[in-house]
């Protein structure tokens, strides 16, 4: 018999949970832990447990965001035409979402099943049942109406895919979006060295360059209590990036790396910048396995040029992984020129959504999805060949 349970805390999930054989820290109740004591104020996680014969076979993480302008756009324009356009594009995507994945971190990191006790459409029959009670539970505890339901993000190979019979008949639709920039690390790169080595002369030259406009860089990893003692100017430095997006689902919370440590210990990084002994810039990573995740960063927008930061940023993240032996660096998304500069690679990703109002075409969800988030011309770089 399979059944499934929904939970509202970290707290109250079966002990059995971390026992599953899941290589995901995002599925881990550390993670997990840490974003409930620090998620944004605009999202909140429910976890999916889903049982056979009272034994836990299956989980799955869904986020409720609530949505609205102040958190779409981030930046107003004085364009009155954009100005209409926006409270058009609110007026249908704002209010209740509910999203299969973590909102916060580009990748699929919601989905884990094993495969010997359900198959993958029977397990995501159990996922929609799941999705409809809590559309109920949220018309009652908040009496708010989901508008858009969405699971992300998957890769094109992801077999998930193989399932789309059951995405069209509960009303969902498959749209691309931005890729992921993934950097897989070489086995024959035993250290940063041999890594800079094979950049092409060109490449080798801009990597030099970096460096020397950075010298004056100190960099220094923060411990726990140093992230405490930085955590407002940490914060500012990560909002500096973060307003300067066009288009912004959240905000993170003040002590969002401070919890994130607490509860990930090692297996979370904060680099900070320091020029003058005054903080100027961060990057934060997280510890997947054999995977590097890099995560959110923040630096002082006067200083950037100058400095070069995010691009020894990149250098720097790519300089751990090999060190640490990694075998891949996710990038997410954004800034995809300048991260294929320095190795990585595009890896084209799709989402499967609907809005809940049927006076409310998919075609114009879609054409909302793809102005909110373009998959924009761009450039790649080829730094080794």
């Amino acid at each position: 018999m399979i059944d499934f349970k929904i939970y509202n805390t970290i707290e109250a999930l079966p002990e059995s949970w971390d026992a599953l054989p899941v290589r995901d820290i995002f599925l881990k109740r550390s993670f997990l832990k840490g974003l409930e004591y620090s998620a944004p104020k605009n999202i909140s996680s429910y976890y999916l447990g889903i049982f056979k014969n009272q034994k836990l076979i299956g989980i799955a993480i869904i986020q409720r965001v609530e949505m609205y302008l102040e958190d779409i756009f981030r930046n107003t324009s004085s364009n009155r035409l954009k100005q209409l356009a926006k409270r058009a594009i609110s007026k249908i995507v704002r209010g209740n979402a509910l999203i299969v994945g973590n909102l916060m971190h580009t990748g699929q990191h919601s989905l884990f099943f094993i495969e010997e006790e359900i198959s993958y459409k029977a397990y995501l029959d159990v996922v929609f049942k799941a999705l409809k009670s809590l559309q109920k539970q949220i018309k009652t505890d908040y009496n708010k109406k989901v508008r858009i339901i969405a699971f992300k993000d998957y890769f094109e190979t992801d077999a998930i895919h193989n399932n789309i019979a059951t995405f069209k008949a509960n009303n969902l639709y498959k749209v691309q979006v931005q890729p992921n920039m993934l950097f897989p690390i070489k086995e024959d790169w035993i250290t940063p060295e041999d890594y800079i080595a094979a950049f092409t002369k060109k490449y080798r030259k801009r990597y030099k360059t970096a460096k020397k406009k950075s010298n004056t860089i100190v960099r220094k990893e923060l411990t726990t209590e140093d992230i405490k003692a930085n955590e407002t100017e940490l914060y500012k430095l990560y909002k500096n990036v973060s307003d300067n997006a066009r288009v912004n689902s959240f905000i993170l919370s003040e002590n969002h790396f401070y919890a994130l440590k607490q509860e990930l210990k090692n297996n979370f990084k904060v680099f900070a910048y320091f020029l003058n002994e005054e903080l100027v810039g961060f990057y934060t990573l997280i510890l997947n396995y054999n995977t590097l995740e890099t995560y959110f960063l923040g630096y002082n927008k006067a200083l950037q040029h100058q400095h070069q930061m995010y691009l020894n940023m990149l250098y720097d993240m790519a300089c751990f992984a090999i060190k640490h032996k990694f075998k891949t660096i996710v990038y997410a998304r954004t800034a995809m020129e300048i991260k294929s500069s320095i190795g990585a690679k595009p890896n084209m990703m799709h989402i499967y959504m609907k809005h809940t109002n049927n006076f409310i075409a998919n075609t114009i969800l879609k054409l909302i999805v793809k102005y909110l988030n373009p998959v924009k011309e761009w450039t790649e770089r080829h730094p080794f060949s």
